[in-house]
């Protein structure tokens, strides 16, 4: 099996922000203590428990290793990491040391002044030689490295075989399939979502926008304008709010579901088909459709081709402000090492960001292999803007598929809306 990845977009993910804190005083530590505490923020999953046990026993050995040192870890929610992260930028002293971020924080976290340049410890570093070149992007800025990726993150579609077997349906091959199956299933299980949606689900949405030929944005070297209005992003607004009818996923049910919530929902058998990541293995694995379900990249507008996917993924990272930065990186790359990665495969579906151990262990999993199939297709990646934090974190286009989910505005105006809503930001980001 072919296992190179051309995650094509994640290249422009060195100038991207999500969620980033609008403050740049942060300033570096003067101190290196050798001992002490270390904080560590880490995102809360679903199903979080195999993640913390993976966590736990790196964080056990390291305190081994190094007499007089103990690390304590928090898990915070990633829906509001900003404001979190905001008020630890601000001041030092309720600061982590080591931090999990989002791909699409990085530069806005370095822009803010927030992530310590870890470049020449990243360089020393035995097993960084190994890391997929594009997941290295996602930690770097300007040719400086702030932090070590932990994993590639991408969504198929997870279809419950069962159900489809019963009903004598086929893995849909297009996205208009995708619609048509989606019925036939609630039609004949009126108790069961047909394909469950999240009207604040932006990453399980834009598939359906890149397919049509849609974009965010158009523009390159930090200069952008919003493509979100165009007619062919329009052509996949509509056809995914198409999806929250009654005959589907009711829209007073679904439009305000995010990610999580369509995940959840499809592991506790209430829907027919949902579009989720390799991270969310796991937690459907834990759920009463165990043994249930398949996946298969989610399919484009033509016959046999693949929708892009968003080429998601997080990082770790160390914050400036530490007082323990010898200790923090050593920390950081324990977290991210080959052994820890391979762990969390294990434990959570989470792909490996170094490519040698990506192969073993597509190898040994086959469910990791349509996630593999749609990161070799091409995947997209937000527009490289610091704006895009403002953006992110004001909701627009949550905002947006939730308007036109509610009548209150048709796909033009909605899209518009958020159009003139992204092309302020971009204005203001310079």
């Amino acid at each position: 099996m072919k296992l190179s990845v051309r995650i094509t977009a994640l290249a422009a993910v060195l100038a991207t922000a999500a969620c980033a804190p609008q403050t740049s005083s942060t300033s570096s530590s003067d101190k290196d203590d050798k001992s002490g505490t270390l904080r560590v923020w880490l995102f809360q999953e679903v199903g979080n428990k195999p993640k913390q046990q993976v966590v736990d026993s790196v964080v056990a050995d390291f305190e081994k290793a190094h007499k007089g040192t103990e690390v304590d870890v928090e898990y915070i929610p990633v829906e509001t990491r900003a404001q979190r992260v905001k008020a630890a930028f601000n001041d030092p002293k309720s600061a982590p040391d080591v931090m999990e971020y989002g791909n699409t924080d990085t530069a806005g976290y370095v822009h803010d002044g927030g992530l310590l340049d870890v470049t020449e410890e990243f360089g020393d570093w035995s097993e960084s030689k190994d890391t997929d070149p594009t997941a290295k992007q996602s930690v770097t800025v300007d040719g400086k490295l702030y932090g070590a990726p932990l994993y590639v993150g991408v969504r198929a579609l997870y279809y419950r075989t069962d159900v489809f077997e019963e009903l004598g349906l086929t893995p849909p091959k297009t996205l208009a399939e995708l619609a048509t199956t989606a019925r036939k299933i609630r039609a004949a299980k009126p108790d069961l979502y047909g394909l469950v949606v999240g009207g604040a689900y932006t990453y399980g949405a834009m598939p359906f926008v890149w397919a049509n030929g849609g974009e965010l944005a158009t523009g390159k070297g930090g200069s952008y304008a919003s493509a979100i209005d165009s007619a062919a992003a329009q052509k996949g607004i509509k056809e995914y709010t198409s999806l929250f009818t009654d005959d589907n996923c009711p829209a007073a049910k679904c439009a305000g579901m995010g990610g999580n919530d369509t995940v959840t929902a499809f592991a506790a058998g209430k829907a027919g088909m949902v579009i989720g990541g390799d991270f969310s293995h796991t937690a459907v694995e834990a759920g009463k459709v165990k043994g249930k379900y398949a996946v298969v990249p989610l399919p484009g507008v033509e016959s046999g081709s693949i929708a892009p996917a968003f080429a998601g993924g997080n990082n770790i990272g160390v914050l400036k402000s530490t007082s323990h930065r010898t200790l923090a990186i050593d920390l950081m790359e324990q977290l991210a090492s080959k052994k820890t990665q391979t762990e969390l495969f294990d434990a959570m579906g989470f792909l490996p960001t170094f490519t040698d151990v990506r192969q073993q262990v597509a190898a040994k999993q086959p469910f990791v292999k349509p996630f593999v199939r749609t990161l070799a297709a091409g995947t997209k990646f937000v527009p490289a803007s610091p704006a895009w934090s403002q953006i992110d974190s004001s909701l627009v286009l949550p905002t947006m598929f939730q308007e036109v989910v509610s009548g209150k505005k048709d796909a033009a105006g909605a899209s518009a809306e958020a159009a003139k809503k992204m092309d302020e930001a971009f204005g203001s980001a310079g």
